[in-house]
């Protein structure tokens, strides 16, 4: 019966070390390390944009925001293996800092319209939408894995990597292509006095 009971818990034991094995794996890999050091970099500019120019902010965010969706969608799959949600670091109070700061340096050419939302399925006419509400959705989900990777556990940085590649997935991915459309439209397709903004 001992024998048995140590072939088990011996068997738990490399099967656990196994697993871990795994995680380390996954959250060690070029791509993920990678995609946090650009992920880090995105949090960083935004965090520190208050006051700049709307030239130098566009022309910043039209490099960043396709290095993100890059690095994002090249992360190896993987699973949330924890029972419990992932924690939460970026309050309402702070959304809506980062918000507000993007809206006042886009002024009018905040809005534009969108045809790749849930909404335009009941409406005959785009959505309008807010290129600072979208570069503060995409920066919670990625500060939030960002801060929950710099946890130094193995377990939830690799929940905190699923949760991220998820929900890439499902909206802030989107969110990243919709948003340098807009971008592009407000650096390219800039009346007179914008392209001597740009010029300057």
């Amino acid at each position: 019966m001992d024998k048995i009971l140590y072939f088990c818990n011996e068997k738990c034991i490399n099967a656990e070390f196994v697993d871990m094995k795994e995680k380390s794996q996954v959250i060690f890999e070029r791509n993920t390390v990678e995609f946090v050091t650009v992920a880090a970099e995105y949090c960083a500019f935004i965090e520190r944009s208050e006051g700049m120019k709307r030239a130098e902010l566009v022309d910043t965010l039209l490099k960043v925001l396709p290095l993100l969706y890059i690095k994002a969608s090249m992360l190896p799959e993987c699973e949330v293996m924890g029972e419990d949600g992932m924690e939460a670091f970026v309050t309402e109070e702070d959304y809506e800092v980062i918000r507000i700061n993007l809206q006042e340096m886009m002024a009018d050419r905040d809005d534009y319209l969108d045809v790749f939302v849930e909404d335009m399925k009941y409406s005959d006419t785009p959505i309008r939408k807010s290129i600072a509400e979208d570069l503060a959705d995409v920066y919670q989900a990625v500060k939030d894995f960002v801060c929950q990777f710099q946890s130094g556990l193995n377990e939830t940085m690799h929940d905190a990597l699923a949760t991220v590649r998820q929900h890439f997935a499902e909206y802030w991915g989107q969110t990243v292509v919709n948003t340098m459309r807009a971008l592009h439209e407000v650096k390219y397709g800039a009346n007179d006095d914008e392209e001597e903004e740009y010029d300057d």
